[in-house]
């Protein structure tokens, strides 16, 4: 499955092309006629040698994405400063160190 944050899977990220499933290579299918065996080899190579540069882009994309991630959730925040001497209204239940069990009263 492609990845939300480059639009790549894993696998073509790692060996630089598609994953093919075993029953696709043994039947013809649309993907396997379009291949061209002759220049497949010289194909190869070339998708090997850019394959770098590919995962270079696709981690400037990621970057992007967490920016754009982090921006949204940071939004979200209600920031809050406090002083020395500030009065502090604190849940009970948060200065608990143990949770009581359910048939602890309430």
């Amino acid at each position: 499955m492609p990845k939300t944050s480059n639009g790549e899977t894993p696998f073509n990220l790692v060996y630089g092309s598609k994953a093919v499933i075993p029953a696709e290579i043994g039947l013809t299918s649309p993907r396997m006629l379009s291949m061209n065996a002759i220049n497949k080899e010289e194909e190869r190579r070339l998708d090997l040698d850019l394959l770098e540069k590919r995962r270079e882009i696709e981690a400037i994309k990621e970057a992007k994405y967490k920016t754009k991630l982090e921006k949204y959730y940071n939004s979200k925040v209600r920031v809050c400063t406090f002083n020395l001497g500030d009065y502090v209204v604190r849940d009970n239940e948060a200065s608990n160190a143990e949770r009581p069990g359910k048939l602890a009263p309430k």
